[in-house]
Parts: C-alpha cells; sequence; structure tokens
C-alpha cells in the first residue's frame, strides 16, 4: 500500500492517532506514536545521540586512546611536569594536559567514562528491578503487606547515602571488612546506590499499581481463572513500563553524581583506576595552577548529567499520551 498522501487525523480521545493512507484508515501503534513524539524534540535527539556517544567511548576506550594517539591513563611520566613538579598545561600531544603525575588527563577521561556509565546504568537497572517488584508486591496485596514494605521504604530513605559511604569507607580502608571481602571501591558505590534508590521506584510503582488494579481488565483477569502472579506481572506490569522507563532514566545522573560524590569524598573508585569524580578531588589543591585538571572532567560529569536529564524529559513527555504534539 502506497503512503502517499498520508494525511493525520485528529484523534477523540487525544490517546490514538490515525493515518489516512490511500483512503483507508490505519492506526498507529503505541511505539509508532513514541517514536513520532519524540523524534520532533530535537533537543533529545541530541542527548541521545551524545549518550550513545558515551556508551561506544566507554567500551572501545582503549581503541580510541591508541587512534587519538595518548598515552595510557595508567602510566605516570615525570618528564611531563616542570621543575617545580607542576603538571603542564593543554599541548598537541596532551590536549587536556597531564596531571601531576605526567598522566595524561585526557585519556583518563575517556576511561572515566566506564566507571560513571558502568555506576549509573548498572546501578539504576538493579535498583529499578528491585523497586517494581516490591512496588508491584506492595500496591497489589496491600493490608499487612503495603504496610510492612511501605515502612522498610521509610527506614531506608531515612539511611544517609554519603555518611553510610563515609562510614564504611573509613572502617574499611586499611584492611576491608568482612576478612578483606568490602572494601571501598566500585562495587561498594553500586551496592550502596542500589540500597537506597529501588525505594524511589518503588514508591512510584506502588502509587500506579493502586490504581491499575481497580481497572476493569484486571476483574476480566480474575473472572477468567488470572492468579495473583499472572494478574501482577502479565496484566499490570506492562502497563508501567513508560512511567518506570521515564524515571529510570531520570535515575541514572543521580546515581552518577553519587559516584562521583563519593569518589571525590575518596570512598568510592580509587586510584589509579580513572574517575571523573576522583579526579576533580586529586585536582582540588592544584586548581590554581593547572586548571585543565579540574575543568575537564567537569564538564564530561556536567555534560554526561545534562544529556540523561533532558533525554528523561523527551521521553516523560513523548510516553505521555495526553502530550499533543
Amino acid at each position: 500500500m502506497s503512503a502517499r498522501g498520508a494525511e493525520t487525523l485528529p484523534s477523540s480521545g487525544g490517546n490514538l492517532e490515525f493515518l489516512d493512507i490511500g483512503g483507508e484508515i490505519a492506526a498507529l501503534s503505541p511505539l509508532q506514536l513514541f517514536w513520532r513524539r519524540f523524534r520532533q524534540d530535537r533537543v533529545s535527539l541530541v542527548s541521545l545521540g551524545f549518550i550513545g556517544f558515551l556508551v561506544l567511548l566507554a567500551i572501545f576506550a582503549p581503541l580510541v586512546v591508541d587512534i587519538l594517539g595518548l598515552p595510557s591513563p595508567y602510566t605516570p611520566n615525570s618528564n611531563l611536569t616542570d621543575s617545580f613538579g607542576s603538571p603542564l598545561g593543554p599541548s598537541g600531544a596532551h590536549p587536556f594536559g597531564v596531571d601531576q603525575l605526567g598522566e595524561d588527563v585526557m585519556s583518563r577521561v575517556i576511561y572515566g567514562t566506564r566507571v560513571s556509565l558502568e555506576v549509573g546504568i548498572l546501578g539504576t537497572a538493579i535498583a529499578t528491578v528491585i523497586g517494581v517488584v516490591v512496588g508491584v508486591l506492595a500496591g497489589f496485596y496491600r493490608g499487612w503487606v503495603d504496610t510492612v514494605l511501605s515502612r522498610l521504604i521509610d527506614v531506608v530513605l531515612s539511611i544517609p547515602i554519603l555518611l553510610l559511604g563515609l562510614g564504611i569507607g573509613a572502617a574499611c580502608a586499611v584492611r576491608g571488612c568482612v576478612n578483606g571481602t568490602i572494601q571501598p571501591g566500585l562495587g561498594v558505590i553500586i551496592f550502596l546506590i542500589t540500597l537506597v534508590n529501588w525505594t524511589y521506584i518503588a514508591r512510584i510503582v506502588r502509587g500506579l499499581v493502586l490504581s491499575l488494579r481497580e481497572r476493569e481488565f484486571v476483574d476480566a483477569s480474575r473472572a477468567l481463572g488470572a492468579s495473583n502472579t499472572r494478574i501482577m506481572f502479565r496484566e499490570i506490569l506492562p502497563n508501567l513500563v513508560a512511567p518506570v522507563i521515564v524515571y529510570a532514566t531520570l535515575l541514572v545522573p543521580i546515581n552518577i553524581l553519587i559516584e562521583a560524590s563519593l569518589s571525590f569524598l575518596g570512598v568510592g573508585v580509587r586510584p589509579p583506576t580513572a574517575s571523573w569524580g576522583q579526579m576533580i578531588a586529586s585536582a582540588t589543591p592544584i586548581f590554581n595552577t593547572a586548571w585543565w585538571y579540574m575543568t575537564f572532567p567537569g564538564i564530561a560529569l556536567l555534560l554526561t548529567v545534562l544529556a540523561f536529564n533532558l533525554l528523561g524529559d523527551g521521553l516523560r513527555d513523548a510516553l505521555n499520551p495526553r502530550t499533543a504534539r
């Protein structure tokens, strides 16, 4: 069927849209409707492209460093400091300059992308899964189940994540805790993020499930003999995909900032592993004489967080059936 002369017809309720194709009416699928709205948001498209670029940069970081002719981020070079031991600034061989150990800042910024995305995406994924399961159970069963899970959420929300991270860092910095099993690093950061941030998703999902469980399709499924498990995860859960995606996307930059904060405080990623927060912390004492060491990791952190926030806003608008485009 030819799409020539396709014409959009306004929807009556705002939830459906149709195309007049060759004299026939064709309804747009939810995915087509989402993509039609999303592609009109140029800012979100640019943000998505930038995030895709960061993902490729993180995956192929060694290859990118080799192509750019940069030294390894873990190779100190005392010849790249002046007679007073101060790092040299940006140059043709080192576009972002070097740090006080003579390590190339640009290669460390590139490798730092791996840590930020790993913490942001992996931590958010684990927290989202836990939050969705807890929220669905609390909203569907209500009663004592809802009371217990809601109070658990309140208790977890009262935990100050930065102070907890500082406590773990102080207690486990030298020999570790639990026979050396727990030590400050990437694993502890992901654990802290998962421990605290699942609560936000759980509260949102619980509120949505409280409304969805009273809908007609749930009554119909129950009348057909569907079990509670099937109703929760086969009937209600698909209706939560859109809001969960939006809130998870907005949670990623928060987790990236948490990692940067903990690394800045010295309880996150430890040297020589490249991390934007750790690089900013190391650059603080020499900022007056080596501005580049703090500036470039800071710009990378700013642009990454901004891109995820803008993408989350775009997804929220595109997935909202009441949004008129």
